[in-house]
C-alpha cells in the first residue's frame, strides 16, 4: 500500500494533504476525540469551546482552555510534519489543509498552509480588533488577569481559533477552492467527523486515508492505511528519497 500511495503522489500534478488531530499525537498533543481517553468524552466541546460560553462565562472559559492551549506552544513537529513540509518543498504536494490549531505544520516549514480552525499564534480584541500575540494572553492569564483584556479598550481578547458557533474562517473557503482543483487529496490523522471540513474529500477527484482508526469515508478512499502516522511517513520519505531533519 505504501508503494501504491507513493505512485499516486508521483503521478499527481496537484496533490494536497489534509491533516487532523491524529498527526500531532506523536508530538505529545492528545486527540480529544479518542475513544475512551479523549477529553471530549468527559466534557461537552459544544459548551466549553464555544463562543457562547466564552462570552457568558469568560473566566471559566479561559481557565479551562488556556491550560490546554498553552501546552501546544511547547510542542515540536514530529517526523510526519517535517516530511510533509519537505514533500511540499520538493513538489509532491501543493499545500496542506489542517484542522489543528497547534502551529506544528507552521513550525515544520509548510508554506501553502490552510489553518481552517485557526491557530494559536495570534489573538484579537473582540471590540476594537487590536491584534495580539497568543503568548500575551497566556501571560495575562498566569498573571491573574482572567479573562485577558485589551490594553486599548479593556475588552476581552480571544485567540484566533474557530470556536463552536463561530463562522468558518477565510482559510476554510480558500481550502475548499484548492480541493476542488486538486487531483489527489491525502487525508492524514483525521476522523473525518468534524464538519464542514469532513466534507472536503467529496470535492476532489480521488483521496486516500492514513489514520489509526477507521473513518466514515474509508469505503470511498482509493487507499486506506491504519497504522502509525509517523511510521507511514518515514516509509514514504524513504521511497521518495526525501531528506528531513
Amino acid at each position: 500500500m505504501i508503494d501504491a500511495l507513493v505512485d499516486l503522489l508521483k503521478s499527481s500534478r496537484n496533490a494536497i494533504v489534509l491533516t487532523g488531530a491524529g498527526i500531532s499525537t506523536e508530538s505529545g498533543i492528545p486527540d480529544y476525540r479518542s475513544k475512551g481517553t479523549g477529553l471530549w468524552e468527559k466534557v461537552d466541546p459544544a459548551k466549553m469551546a464555544s463562543v457562547t460560553f466564552m462570552l457568558s462565562h469568560p473566566e471559566e472559559f479561559f481557565r479551562f482552555n488556556i491550560s490546554q492551549w498553552a501546552k501546544y506552544t511547547e510542542a515540536k513537529p514530529n517526523a510526519a510534519h517535517r516530511i510533509i513540509a519537505v514533500m511540499e518543498r520538493e513538489g509532491y504536494i501543493k499545500g496542506v489543509i489542517t484542522q489543528n490549531i497547534d502551529n506544528l505544520h507552521y513550525k515544520a516549514g509548510s508554506k501553502n498552509l490552510f489553518e481552517v480552525h485557526g491557530n494559536l499564534r495570534t489573538a484579537h480584541c473582540i471590540n476594537c480588533t487590536n491584534k495580539y500575540d497568543f503568548n500575551d494572553i497566556v501571560a495575562q492569564f498566569y498573571e491573574g488577569i482572567n479573562p485577558p483584556r485589551c490594553e486599548i479598550c479593556g475588552s476581552l481578547v480571544r485567540p484566533d481559533v474557530v470556536l463552536f458557533g463561530d463562522p468558518m474562517n477565510k482559510d476554510f473557503y480558500e481550502a475548499l477552492k484548492a480541493v476542488k482543483k486538486c487531483d489527489f487529496l491525502l487525508v492524514v490523522g483525521s476522523s473525518l467527523e468534524v464538519y464542514p471540513v469532513a466534507e472536503l474529500p467529496l470535492y476532489c477527484r480521488q483521496f486516500s486515508i492514513i489514520n489509526r482508526d477507521p473513518t466514515p469515508f474509508d469505503e470511498r478512499a482509493k487507499i486506506v492505511i491504519h497504522d502509525s502516522i509517523g511510521k507511514v511517513f518515514c516509509d514514504i520519505a524513504e521511497k521518495l528519497n526525501l531528506k528531513y531533519e
